[in-house]
């Protein structure tokens, strides 16, 4: 025989591989043989993964060729007729006719499949099984026994972005209890798998995986898309998660790739992604030397995913097998995370039939609608929640059953966790049952609490809508329609909780002494972006967004005996009543107690709020000092909420609806201001906010109820320059002007770990600051870093103990995750240290 041809045996079959010598890859002048010993070296750990599962196949019979004449590809489902008899196959029927795909259980069949110059193999994330000898096996499972996600670069993204999100979705994947294996996909991006239990169909894996995609893409819309539009990639990262469906198939671990130089799908370790900037894609001799060194990365995959052999799961047909309605719902939350009820099997269904809408504060504020059927609860996402005009349907997503026991769940489901956020009962009771037509349409009469979200008994019907689009699944789109005749009264009207307790709680308050204040903690908002509220802006009211200090203001009205009076805290509940005591005026501008939230202010010149000058008027106690600021530094009440009106707590009204209470309960004053929600279009309001030279802009979702202490996305800052809070670690000694005081400060945050180094700040002081500074600091002194910063940032360094709290303005964070031309703009101690977090 030539050169260019051997005859080999291989697991007991014979085979001929020819053209040994022929360049599949010109640029690197890889040849056949080449490419046939690699297959021939990798198969052991090949097999571990692609066993059991159908192989289609990409083949390049004649080489991939160059990037200015590519070679032929040929994507190959069918086993050709000449193929050996002793190949395991598996038969799928589809409406071209019944297809014979391989299987690679052995070393043979692979070299086989690499002779044809099958490059590339492709396999699902389902495995079949076969009883006895190979041979054509006609049953399969459809149970996947992993989870892929394929991240694929958009033009003018690389794979240093595509390392960045595989973060992002191992961050969520650990939260529900998942190891993530990460791969360069030796093609432009990453793969990435997580091992399952095999206990969930392809379509259950695939609903979670969309999910977890669509989240990521609604938290950063900049950097990442979900949606299989090919136009929306640009600038983006697109995680595919479509790769889970039975259907599809993704490129085998350890497979070879078509492109120009022979790169592989090779596994790497989450410390070599550490640094997106340094990876590169692998080349095959690289993979083999990796395997000395390293062994299989996969290994824990392939022991963990399926968890199964031949002998442990049957080759049933997988619609006879006991149907659990709960086993998606399962596979998403993990009891020793979560609060959440995770029982072993679904209920049974009573006489009575319950419903719950539940509000659910997770990524995006919505309503969950669920429904007793068949000893489960079945559920829908409401975004906008149930609708109030018979004229206007609202969408409705179904999502998996959950179970009964979760009727009565309230509770907060742990950041990172599916679903994490606050879940409260906007409303529950039972149900008459009208219709119900699986999949189809449903028709039913709520009888809700008196004091509940729909304030009484509505009747709604639900409709499927089918797909929206060609990767869209039609059994999740609905939509629902609040009936004619229940449509009276039909506004949703949050529950009412009861009044908190006052910080006494031995007595109560003499009917002429100070007011004591409500424990009531701000609602905090969270940086936002322009395009993601302007998308449904209708939904959002915008305020300017002012620069003071925080207040909640306990206040009791004047009467014929008594003047009134006012307690104003702040948010890290420190007494500010005798710092500001001209916004004793608030009592005046009530006829009735109340309890409501704004902010402090000091006006410049130009009459808008500077927080440069309200820092004068900061943290003074003596009454003489107060005096003799407020003189030169008069402050302002800008109320924009109200908690609580004579005993009743307004926490569960909505944003409209407490701002009518609001303008019905507060009056303005000299020192008191109720701003008007800005009466326009977001653009509008954020050139207003610019022109006014203001902060920004704050969004707040029509429909969003008050939740005290929670930092929530209804409530969003939408800011012209960024600023944020940090912590003063310490000082470097300054030159010239500054030799009596300091050159810059050195900041840091509260991580995970401990104190997390964010820079320093040199920029943006007075002489007066400057001189406080130092005071302050001389006062806290220590003699070792109390965070772990570098050693070119030592130099002339004076520690302190992180108990100054500073705000800055800043244009960004770096890659080492530093602070990007920070300015300095005053010290807050309205705010309490541990509060600064990364």
């Amino acid at each position: 025989m030539s050169r260019d041809e051997q005859k080999v045996s291989i697991d007991g079959h014979r085979l001929t591989l020819t053209n040994l010598e022929k360049v599949y890859y010109p640029e690197t002048g890889t040849t056949k043989g080449e490419v046939l010993d690699y297959y021939a070296r990798i198969a052991s750990i090949f097999i571990r993964h692609a066993a059991d599962r159908i192989a289609t196949r990409k083949r390049w019979v004649d080489g991939v060729g160059t990037p200015e004449q590519p070679g032929k590809m040929f994507f190959e489902k069918d086993l050709p007729e000449h193929a050996p008899s002793w190949l395991a196959t598996h038969e799928i029927e589809h409406s071209t006719g019944t297809k014979h795909y391989p299987l690679v259980q052995d070393q043979a069949t692979l070299m086989y499949l690499a002779q044809l110059g099958s490059l590339e193999i492709h396999i699902p994330q389902w495995r079949v099984l076969s009883k006895g000898d190979p041979g054509t096996i006609t049953s399969d499972t459809r149970y996947p026994d992993r989870m892929v996600f394929d991240l694929d670069p958009g033009e003018g993204r690389g794979l240093a972005d595509c390392i960045e999100v595989a973060h992002m979705v191992r961050e969520l994947l650990n939260g529900m209890g998942l190891d993530a294996y990460p791969l360069t996909s030796g093609s432009k991006g990453v793969h990435m798998y997580a091992p399952l239990d095999g206990s969930a169909t392809s379509q259950q894996v695939s609903d979670v995986a969309k999910e977890l995609a669509r989240s990521l893409a609604a938290d950063h819309p900049g950097l990442i898309v979900s949606k299989m539009k090919k136009t929306l990639r640009k600038n983006k990262v697109f995680i595919d998660w479509s790769q889970n469906s039975a259907s599809k198939t993704t490129v085998a671990p350890y497979s070879l790739r078509g492109r120009f130089t022979p790169t592989v799908a090779a596994p790497r370790t989450w410390d070599e992604l550490a640094d997106p900037a340094t990876v590169e894609h692998l080349r095959f001799e690289e993979v083999l030397e990796r395997l000395d060194d390293l062994g299989d990365l996969l290994e824990p995959l392939a022991q963990s995913a399926g968890a199964a052999d031949a002998a442990s799961i049957t080759d049933a047909d997988p619609d006879e097998a006991p149907q659990d309605r709960l086993t998606t719902y399962r596979s998403m939350r993990d009891p020793k995370k979560t609060p959440e009820p995770v029982p072993d099997r679904h209920g049974t269904t009573g006489d009575e039939r319950i419903f719950v809408i539940q509000e659910h504060h997770a990524r995006r504020l919505h309503w969950d609608f669920r429904l007793e059927h068949e000893g489960v609860l079945v559920s829908w996402a409401l975004p906008k929640g149930p609708p109030t005009d018979p004229d206007r349907n609202h969408l409705a997503i179904q999502t998996e059953d959950h179970p009964m026991e979760y009727a009565s769940f309230e509770g907060t489901i742990p950041k990172g966790e599916y679903g994490g956020g606050e879940v409260t009962i906007w409303d529950s009771g039972t149900y008459e049952l009208k219709k119900w037509r699986d999949g189809k349409e449903i028709t039913a009469v709520l009888h809700g609490q008196p004091d509940g979200g729909l304030g009484g008994t509505k009747e709604f019907a639900l409709f499927n809508t089918g797909s929206h689009g060609p990767n869209e699944d039609p059994a999740r789109n609905w939509m629902i329609h609040l009936k004619e005749s229940s449509a009276d009264d039909a506004a949703p009207r949050s529950k009412k909780t009861k009044t908190r307790k006052t910080r006494d709680d031995e007595a109560e308050v003499s009917a002429d002494g100070p007011v004591e204040p409500a424990e009531y903690a701000p609602m905090l908002a969270t940086i936002g972006e322009v395009n993601a509220v302007e998308q449904d802006e209708h939904d959002w009211a915008f305020e300017m967004k002012w620069d003071g200090i925080r207040a909640i203001a306990t206040v009791r009205a004047p009467t014929n005996a008594t003047p009134g009076s006012v307690a104003l805290v702040s948010r890290n509940d420190i007494d500010m009543t005798n710092t500001y005591p001209e916004l004793a005026e608030l009592a005046e501008c009530v006829e009735v107690d109340c309890v409501v939230d704004g902010e402090i202010v000091a006006l410049g010149p130009s009459g808008r709020p500077e927080f440069g000058r309200l820092q004068q008027r900061m943290g003074l106690k003596k009454a003489r000092d107060v005096e003799e600021e407020r003189a030169k530094t008069p402050v302002y009440f800008m109320v924009f909420d109200v908690l609580e009106v004579d005993g009743e707590s307004l926490l569960r009204d909505s944003y409209d609806q407490r701002r009518q209470r609001l303008f019905e309960t507060v009056s303005e004053g000299e020192h008191i201001y109720v701003p008007e929600a800005f009466d326009g279009s977001l653009e509008h309001a954020m050139n207003s906010s610019k022109q006014l030279k203001l902060e920004g802009v704050m969004a707040k979702k029509k429909s969003s109820v008050y939740l005290p202490g929670k930092r929530t996305k209804t409530w969003l800052k939408l800011k012209h320059a960024t600023t944020r809070e940090v912590l003063i670690i310490g000082w470097r000694t300054g030159n010239g002007g500054r030799a009596g005081t300091l050159g810059s400060l050195l900041v840091a945050a509260h991580g995970p770990e401990g104190l997390v180094y964010m820079g320093r700040v040199g920029t943006g002081f007075d002489q007066d600051q400057l001189e406080m500074l130092r005071e302050k600091l001389d006062g806290i002194a220590r003699k070792t870093p109390p965070a772990d910063v570098p050693a070119e940032q030592r130099k002339d360094a004076n520690w302190v103990t992180p108990k100054l709290v500073g705000d800055v303005e800043f244009g960004g964070i770096t890659e080492a995750g530093r602070l990007r031309h920070p300015v300095w703009r005053g010290l807050r101690d309205d705010i309490d240290p541990e509060d600064v977090t990364v």
